[in-house]
């Protein structure tokens, strides 16, 4: 289906969050379903497709190069994502509970910049191969806010740097961030999404976080 002008999957469920599910490029709305009920069986699940090609290949933003953002438009894919999702609620009768973002590479990017820009709209964050979208001028507040990182330390498109610098950013913003370093490339292995399901299960029993930052070295 379509809604404010994203094609996407809703899956119905039950629970107290719903998944945000966000490709990465190449991807679409079906491509990351098989993960979220990996990570949240029964939840229901809200899948939107990207808006923009770069060449067959569907994205959720423009980059100039690999790891070179377009910012502007970056910027204006954030907020029509963030309306989508907005109305999406009302559509789907929704209200009342979480949104947890999952996302995979440009995926996840893009929920980065859904904390940095809209705080409050994004309660969870699961997130692999992020990398800091934009350097914020104003840290938001994101007390209450549970992030997980998944990072792999051969990966060859995400630079060391710049997920460390998104994992500080967060904290700095009063996220409770957990991050996650796995001997891999930029390819999800099981043994990380079981880790991260684990971990979504115990911070929901857990209740609002009070910002303790939670790190993994592996």
């Amino acid at each position: 289906m379509s809604g404010s002008g994203f094609i996407h999957r809703f899956v119905p469920g039950s629970g107290p969050s719903v998944l945000v599910l966000l490709h990465g490029t190449g991807g679409d709305e079906h491509s990351l379903l098989p993960l979220g009920a990996a990570l949240a069986p029964g939840a229901p699940m809200l899948s939107p497709r990207g808006q923009v090609l770069e060449g067959p290949h569907a994205r959720f933003f423009r980059r100039i190069a690999e790891g070179v953002f377009d910012q502007d438009d970056l910027r204006r894919r954030t907020e029509d994502l963030a309306s989508f999702l907005q109305g999406a609620i009302a559509q789907h009768e929704l209200q009342g509970k979480r949104l947890l973002a999952v996302g995979f590479s440009n995926g996840a990017n893009i929920a980065a910049s859904l904390l940095l820009r809209r705080p409050g709209l994004i309660h969870e964050a699961v997130l692999f191969r992020a990398m800091l979208p934009f350097e914020p001028e104003t840290l938001p507040v994101l007390q209450g806010t549970r992030v997980w990182l998944g990072a792999g330390r051969r990966d060859p498109i995400v630079p060391h740097a710049s997920i460390e610098r998104l994992a500080a950013v967060l904290r700095e913003a009063g996220a409770a961030v957990r991050m996650d370093w796995r001997d891999s490339g930029h390819q999800l292995e099981a043994d990380e999404v079981a880790d991260a399901r684990r971990w979504f299960e115990a911070a929901a029993q857990q209740g609002s976080a009070s910002g303790t930052v939670l790190d993994s070295a592996r």
